[in-house]
């Protein structure tokens, strides 16, 4: 049987992308370091060929944002073993902005690799999740009913991470997105004060955006463990939000799954509904 792999599979994408592929009957093996079908490492390269075993698509996630890491030891050299596997569809999960940033980013070197693999690829490159606000970054701040971040009235179109599971599913069963780069938006671009509102009134709570200094950031981050390089990263692609650099939109759910992303009331609503704002946070 040939097996579509699917790294970080009990991650935000991951399983997401893992449940449209069951329910549409293709054989999967989701993987990551800590469950999942096997054990998977992206540092232990022995663990890449039993994930490997039979498989002709994989879906490739970095789950490690660190400046410090040896990138050509990661994804790329993934990438070749996953060939010489026998693997003949690559899809990507990058970020927004990689295509014009330089070097020194840390998806630039997975992009390149996929693209240079020799077999069928996708890049799909999200602008930043919805499920942020429930499912990691600002969930400890949405439960405390205190958003803090570096992006003052900066607009940014938040994309559904169900919208990006059902294009990289796409995009692992279907021939006509080999070669394709899919930027994903939102239908349209809004503040973290307006997302705040309508979560606010979603959950019948007062729910506020506060403005902080990058250097404050920082500070809050690494004292909750954020790696100090990964916490600069991160503020530095929020205060760009700030600057204006983060309301364009695209039309890559469009292209990819011939409807119009899906809106971030829709992802409020039915978030609130299965009460995932519902518990105190304990951070």
């Amino acid at each position: 049987m040939k097996h579509i792999l699917i790294l970080g599979g009990t991650g935000k994408t991951g399983r997401r992308i893992v449940r449209r592929l069951q329910a549409a009957g293709q054989p999967v093996r989701a993987v990551s370091r800590t469950s999942g079908d096997i054990p998977f490492d992206l540092d232990n390269r022995t663990t890449w060929a039993p994930a490997l075993d039979g498989v002709t698509a994989v879906y490739i996630v970095e789950p490690n944002l660190q400046t410090s890491i040896d990138r050509q030891a990661r994804i790329p050299r993934f990438v070749t073993e996953a060939v010489a596997a026998g693997v003949r569809r690559l899809v990507l999960l990058s970020a927004h902005g990689v295509g014009e940033a330089d070097d020194s980013h840390p998806l630039k070197a997975a992009e390149q690799a996929v693209r240079g693999s020799g077999v069928d690829w996708t890049i799909v490159r999200p602008d930043w999740f919805s499920q942020n606000f429930s499912e990691s970054f600002w969930l400890p701040g949405i439960l405390d009913g205190t958003l803090s971040l570096p992006t003052g009235d900066g607009r940014t179109p938040f994309i559904d991470a169900e919208d990006i599971a059902e294009v990289a599913a796409a995009a692992l069963t279907e021939d006509r997105h080999s070669g394709q780069i899919y930027p994903l938006t939102g239908p349209r671009a809004i503040s973290f004060g307006e997302a705040a509102d309508l979560i606010g009134k979603a959950t019948g709570r007062t729910m506020r955006h506060v403005d902080v200094a990058p250097e404050v950031f920082i500070e809050r981050q690494v004292a909750n463990g954020v790696p100090p390089d990964v916490a600069r990263l991160l503020a530095d692609l929020l205060v760009a939000i700030r600057n204006g650099s983060g309301g364009a939109l695209s039309d890559g759910v469009e292209r990819a799954l011939g409807r119009p992303p899906r809106p971030f009331e829709d992802y409020v609503a039915e978030t609130a509904a299965a009460g995932h704002w519902n518990q105190p946070s304990t951070a």
